[in-house]
Formats: C-alpha cells, structure tokens, sequence
C-alpha cells in the first residue's frame, strides 16, 4: 500500500486562513499533488521546504481579495461597490447627458451656495457684538397731521432721566454723537476719519477687544480710542498709548486704548476713534446749552438692559417720557421705543411708527431665488433621467427578472443620483471659490468660504445629500417601478403620458426663470424712473467739501474770492447741510390763514447768499437771495413741497413765523424753488426753508470752470485752501457721485438677481438641449421617413421644436400674473415709483422663446440634416 506523506499542516492552514474558501481548495488540491510528486523525486525533507516556500509564495494581494463569486454572499459593501461601478459606467457611457447633468448641478449648487454665505453674512451682522441680543437705540415716535414719524434724535436730558430713574432696567445709558469725520492732527500732519463721541461706559457696552490699554481709558476727560487700523495708519508699529492728537483744532487727547476694528459691515464699522462725551460737551458751546434742553432732539442715546429685563417690559416703562417735554403737544403723542440692534440691519424701515421690513425683504428673496435655481438644476436631472428611461428599461427588466427587489432598484438609482451630485458638489466648491471675488465686489462684501470650517462642511454634505434625494427621488421611483414582463416583451410605454411629467417640469423651469427675468427689469425700471427724476439742481460739476475747522469764519469771504479767483470754480456757496441730505428739521412755523390743527415739520437749512446761485436751483416764482438787500437777511426761499403744505396760492411776500425754543423770528418769502431731491429719490420732497443765518454752516459747495479739466480744478482748489486753511484736510466728494449712492443698494439687488435670473436661464437651456439632443436621437427613423417622403428641413425643424415653444408660452401666461402681482407690492412700497408696463413682458416674452429656439434649433436642424439612407439602413 503506498502511503502518502501530509504536508506541513500550519501551511496549510495559513493558505485557508488567508485565502477566500473557494479559492484555498482549488490552490491546496494543486499544491497537494506536486508535493506527493516531489516527494517521490527529492525526498519528504527538501518537499516539505518547498511546500512552504509555494504557499508563502502565493500569499498576494491578488489571491488574497475575496471577491464576489457564485460562493461568496453578496456584502453591502459589495453591493454598494457594484452600484458605483455601474453608475461610473453609465456616466462615462452618456458623456453628453453627464455634461448636461453635472454642469447643471454645479450651477445650480454654486448659485445655493453663493446666496446662503450672503444670507448667512446678512443675518451675522452686529452678532460679534457679546450684548448683541441686550442692546437698543433709543427713538422717538411723533404723530404729525395723523401720520407717526419715527427718528433717533432725542435730547440729552432724556438720558439723564433713564439712568436716575430706571436704573434696575438699563445696565448702560450712553450718549453719542452721530457718526462724521472729524480731523485729527498728529505732528502738523492733518487727517480726516470718522469717529463717535460716546460716554464711558460705552466701551464696554460695545464690549471693545482692546489691543493696548483698557475700556476703561474713556474715563480720563481728554482721552481717546483708536481703532488698530487708525493707529496703525497715524503710528505705524510704534506703541500709540499715551501719544497726542489733537481733533477739530480744538481738542489736546492723549491716546488711553487701541481696540480691534469693528467687524466690516456692522453699525459700527466706520467708528474709527471713541472720545470722551464731556470732551465734546466742553469744546462745543451750542452742545453745551442744550445739556437741560429738552427741545434739542439732536442726540443719540444707546442702552443695554439689565439682566433679566424683557426689552417689552423695558419699552412700556419708558414709553412716556417725552410726554409734556420739549414743547410738544398731546395731539403729536411724543412716544419713547427701544430699537434692538438684532433689528437695526435687517428691519430698518419705519412705516407709521412701526418697525417692519427692510433688508429682510432681500434676504428671503434672494433665498427663495436661490431654492428655486437649485430646483431647476434638478428638474435637468430628473427630466434627462426619465426621458432616457427606454435606454435602462431592459436593465431593469433583467434586474427585477432575477431577484432584485424594487427597494434595491431604488437604493441604485439613488446611489447614481447621489454620485452625480457629489461630483456636481466638488465643481461647485471651485466654482464658488473662483466666484467669491466678484460676488463680493458686486454684493459690497468681504466674505470668504470658511473651508477650515468643520460646520460649513457638514451643513455642506447635508446640502448636498438633500440635493441629492431631490433630484434622484422621480427617477428612482419611475425607473424601479417598470413591470419586466412588460419591458422584456417591448411593450414599455413611451407616448404622451408619459412625457406629461416631464413637459409640467420644463414649464416650471420656464415659469421660474421668467418670472427673474421680468423682477429684473422692473427692477432697473424702477432706478432709472427714479435717476431720470427732476432734482431740481444741476449736480454736474459740483463739488462737496466739509470744513471743519474753527476759524473758517475768519477766512469764509477770503477763501471765496481767492477760488473765484483763480478760475478752477465759477462759484461758491456755503450750507448747513449737504446737498443730498436734510439733516434739520423744525417745527413752530406760523403763516396767515394757518390751520391751527396743522402741524407742522419743516427742514431748515442755513445757506449763503450764493449757495443757489452755486447749486443752480430753478425759480418758479420770486427770486434769489442778494447781497446787496439787507432785508433779504430776514428772507426766505420755500420749495414747492412746502407751498403745497402750507395751502398759499400767492406766497410772495408772505410773513412766516417761526416760533422757537425762546425766539421769534418774522421772516417774508421772497421766492419758490422747484423740489430739489435731497433725502430719498424714492420718496416725495422734504418741505422745507432756506434762510440766511449768522453762520451759514461749513458745507462748501464749489461749481467747477468746465473750461478747465476737474484734475486741474482740484489741485488748484487744494492749493488755495492749503494757503488759507492749511489745517483742513482736502476731502472732496463729487455731489453726482454722492447722489448716486442714493442708488447702490438697488442697483446691487438689481445686479445680482440679473445675475441669477442669467444662470437660471442657462440651467433651463442646457435641460432642453437635453432633452431636444434625446428626441432627435429617438424620432431619427420618423425623420428619415419623412425627408424620404418630402419634407424639407424647414418643416423638421418645426416638427422638433414646436413643443418647446408651446410649453415656453405656457410657461409665460402663468409668470405674467405672478411676476405683475409680486412686483407691484414691491413697487407700492416707494412713494415715487414707476409701472409695469406691458412691453416688459413683451420683451420677456420674445427674448425667452428667441433663447429657446436658438438652443433646439441646434439639435433640430442637425437631425434634419441627417441622410435618411443612414437612419433607415437598418429597415
């Protein structure tokens, strides 16, 4: 008998261990036989070495990988990894209609992306600030002639009133002045920054991260806080504390403090120096008159509650304060209110006493818009994927035939979605990226994606999972639920029916995207209705300069003649406030035949005998003031909005009385000038009085000589105020320029949504060219039949393209009531504003089916072009 020796059994069970079972068999039995064969040639020793060297020898990752077999039960993970594998395939397979979908996506994502980090900048503003949700500003209601006006100025003994007598509500009171440049001397070099005058708890109010010094160092009364990109640009990297500064060539301030620049963009942004309230109390006698004047409403006053005070509870106790102060009557219901600051970015619109709306108003629809995009992007998708349902049917057929349950159809179908739109998600991370230098400039932002973020990427792969159920949900539902009995035998149904979902979503693609187009131009209607409207000034060639220093007054005749002089203006004119803003307003103004029940809220403006004849405003009747009329110091100029109020056909000549804290003054209209926009271009004019004072105020406003070029002007008018005024820092401002600010913040919407309502366009676009690319491809036998037949490619192009305009054109008849309807509301909330006319829709109209035409016509006139020899070769 001959027996057979074993091999080492650790070998061999190594190998089993290893090895996946159905493989180990196969590889023992072979290494099992050349072992018996080596034994009997070599010998069981130098076999049994060999044995041990073979199955070391086979031990490679190759062998070693357990793959699915008919032996080995499928894992998840295998499945998964079959899913991916297949779907890659099928990605790499439709190259065209993986374009289309992916770059689709990828628009549509980073369109979400670019709105939700503008939304989230928006809705951030202010909340760096530790007592964000504790602090308010305090204003004033006041009913005039029924309807209630809500502003910020109050008077400072109010103030006083609110940390005496409600000390357990509020943990800050603090005074401010209004936010303006000041100039500020260092070493005879003269700078011009913005800055606040605050009291000393105000630091620690805004809670101030301090580089040097403490927020204690407002305490000491000739003191100041420099923001670090003010200190940096007057010291360098010298240490500031304890430097002089000297501000308005009046105020001596050591330096106590260097804070971290205010967040850009938050109310504070531009504060950047903090001095001492008492300071600016000392040096200013007309702030120092009105410390128990309750009458001077000319103040900001900011507070922060107390803890566990409700800003409801803290707004009833104080609501009645001015109740029988500063000369106002019971009928104008003086009311005191607190004003968040969660609210001062975003609901900044007053509308008769009552905070609502705002910004918040673009913030939800630059969201909607944002949703919107996204779900054009996957209606591509689900579109494409249903439309091409006939391609994957027999797939499906054969899957459902042997085993697979629809459930796991559907988990495949959704893994093909999801992998479609990770790619889509990792295009759009770039895009974005690329984009956020221009978004930024566009939107007036300084935001950046915050890729070290851990929140941003999970909120970021949630995004992207959600976007992912949404557009593979249709299609997974649709493509698992085909019968393969049906499918197998060919009798899948591809008419009309089933192309009704897919042509209800091409018209919801459409109705979006026209729906933008329309809100955009009416949009850019809106600001050019009101950039063509009448200012009644001529605000070319003007210039703005605000001199403030003490001894302009000295200098005022000189300064004029010296610039009239020297050719680079034409004329100069001088005001309390600039040419596109009120900054006074006054009541106590009586005038023959007054109804004693009007009230009256004027704005009073001090010019100079030449300011109208330097801004050139228009006379409807009268004239302008003159140096050589002495009367005319106690003359005035209405506008016509003023006119209008007071009820007087004949005004020339008129007495009008204003009835002052402590003065009367009798003054007689010498002229009417037509309204001149100076607040709002989309409001109606302030009515308001123009009057000669002792001092005029330190607005210098300049006509530039058009005979010179304005670079010469400016350097020739730099040079006279240098000779005179060497202390007043040159900061021009063109008054075009400064009016078209007016605009900014429209302007920027309306670039923004042209912006989107372009992309949501070009996501709709690339969908039909899709879909057009695939009905040429499966009617390309009925076209050959057809050109066999006669048609000409005139008669093809129809054919292929009359079902996109159809569905565009019902797309059009529902954007139209929907965009008049939205467009209307929001052109009611501006007094001054422009209709939508007809044409816009008009215009619309033809431009979106021109769009579609153009991008069917591509795929259409390339089947019609087509040999029929070759699309019915095979019949």
């Amino acid at each position: 008998m001959n027996h057979k020796s074993p091999p080492p059994r650790w070998a061999t069970r190594l190998l089993h261990w290893l090895c996946p079972p159905h493989r180990a068999e196969e590889l023992e039995g072979d290494l099992d036989e050349l072992f018996q064969q080596r034994v009997g040639e070599m010998g069981l020793r130098e076999a049994r070495w060999r044995y041990v060297r073979d199955v070391l020898s086979l031990l490679r990752p190759s062998l070693l990988k357990r793959d699915k077999t008919e032996y080995a039960k499928p894992t998840t993970t295998t499945m998964l990894r079959n899913y991916l594998k297949i779907a890659f395939r099928t990605l790499i397979k439709n190259k065209g209609y993986s374009f289309i979908n992916i770059g689709g996506l990828a628009v549509g994502m980073t369109v979400a992306m670019l709105i939700g980090l503008w939304m989230y900048d928006e809705l951030s503003v202010n909340k760096t600030f530790q007592h964000y949700d504790r602090i308010a500003q305090v204003m004033r209601n006041r009913t005039v002639n029924g309807e209630t006006d809500t502003r910020p100025g109050l008077p400072i003994p109010l103030a006083q009133s609110l940390k005496t007598s409600y000390g357990q509500t509020f943990k800050h009171v603090e005074l401010a002045w209004w936010t303006s440049l000041h100039t500020l001397t260092l070493d005879n070099q003269v700078f011009s920054k913005s800055g606040k005058f605050m009291t000393p708890g105000a630091p620690e109010m805004l809670s101030l991260n301090m580089i040097n010094g403490s927020r204690a160092g407002l305490t000491e009364p000739a003191s100041i806080l420099l923001s670090a990109s003010l200190a940096k640009a007057l010291f360098g990297e010298a240490n500031p504390l304890h430097k002089i500064l000297t501000i308005n060539n009046t105020m001596t301030v050591n330096v106590t403090g260097v804070y971290e620049d205010m967040p850009a963009g938050s109310s504070f942004a531009d504060v950047q120096f903090i001095a001492p309230w008492d300071l600016y109390t000392a040096s200013t006698d007309w702030v120092k008159e009105a410390k128990d004047d309750w009458t001077n409403t000319s103040f900001e006053i900011f507070v922060q509650l107390a803890p566990s005070v409700s800003f409801a509870d803290a707004s009833r106790s104080v609501r009645n304060l001015l109740v029988g102060k500063n000369n106002t009557s019971s009928a104008q219901k003086p009311e005191v209110l607190l004003y968040p600051m969660s609210r001062w970015h975003l609901y900044s619109d007053w509308k008769n006493g009552i905070n609502e709306g705002g910004r918040i108003q673009f913030v939800w629809l630059f969201g909607i818009i944002g949703v919107f995009v996204l779900l054009l992007a996957c209606i591509n998708f689900m579109n494409l994927s249903t439309a091409r349902s006939v391609n994957r049917a027999k797939e499906v057929g054969i899957r459902k035939a042997i085993g697979s349950r629809r459930q796991e159809l559907v988990a495949q179908f959704f893994g093909e979605s999801l992998l479609v739109v990770a790619l889509a998600y990792g295009v759009a991370l770039g895009l974005v990226f690329m984009a956020m230098p221009f978004f930024n400039q566009v939107a007036d932002k300084q935001m950046a994606v915050p890729y070290t973020n851990s929140l941003f990427w999970v909120m970021g792969l949630g995004f992207a999972l959600l976007t992912g159920l949404i557009a593979g949900s249709y299609p997974a539902l649709y493509l698992s639920s085909f019968r393969p009995v049906a499918v197998l035998k060919g009798a899948l149904r591809t008419g009309k029916s089933i192309a009704t979902p897919r042509r209800v979503l091409v018209v919801v693609q459409f109705t979006v995207s026209i729906t933008l187009i329309i809100g955009t131009l009416v949009v850019y209607r809106q600001i050019q209705f009101a950039k063509n409207r009448p200012i009644g000034y001529n605000r070319n060639g003007l210039v703005s300069l605000l001199l403030n220093v003490p001894h302009y007054e000295q200098h005022r005749e000189t300064v004029r003649n010296e610039l009239i002089r020297s050719g680079a203006v034409l004329e100069v004119g001088e005001s309390a406030s600039p040419l596109t803003e009120v900054r006074s307003t006054n009541g106590g103004f009586d005038w023959p035949g007054k109804d004693p029940t009007l009230q009256v809220n004027f704005g009073t403006i001090n010019v100079s005998h030449e300011f109208g004849k330097t801004v050139g405003w228009e006379f409807t009747q009268g004239r302008d003031f003159s140096r050589q009329l002495a009367t005319d110091s106690l003359g005035i100029v209405l506008n016509e909005s003023a006119v209008a109020f007071m009820g007087m056909k004949d005004v020339l000549g008129k007495t009008v009385t204003w009835n002052g804290n402590g003065f009367t003054i009798s003054f007689h209209v010498i002229g009417v000038i037509r309204d001149m926009v100076m607040d709002s271009p989309y409001e109606p004019a302030t009515p308001s009085v123009f009057f000669i004072g002792p001092k005029p105020g330190k607005v210098l406003t300049m006509r530039l000589n058009p005979a010179r070029s304005p670079q010469a002007a400016l350097v020739t008018i730099g040079d006279v105020l240098k000779e005179h005024l060497p202390d007043a820092p040159f900061n021009y401002t063109f008054v075009d320029d400064e009016y078209d600010q007016k605009f900014r913040s429209e302007e920027r919407i309306g670039t923004l949504a042209s912006i989107f309502a372009a992309l949501a366009i070009l996501i709709s676009c690339l969908g039909i060219f899709g879909l057009a690319s695939f009905m040429a491809e499966q009617r390309t036998k009925e076209i050959g039949v057809r050109k066999v037949l006669g048609a000409s490619v005139l008669n093809l192009w129809s054919l292929l393209s009359k079902d996109f305009v159809v569905l565009v054109l019902i797309a059009l008849g529902i954007a139209t009531p929907i965009a008049y309807y939205v467009l209307d509301k929001w052109l009611q909330a501006y007094t001054y504003h422009t209709t939508i006319a007809w044409w816009v829709f008009a215009i619309t109209g033809v431009g979106t089916l021109f769009i579609t035409l153009l991008t069917v016509s591509y795929q259409s006139i390339k089947a019609a072009l087509v040999n029929p020899v070759k699309s019915l070769r095979s019949e």
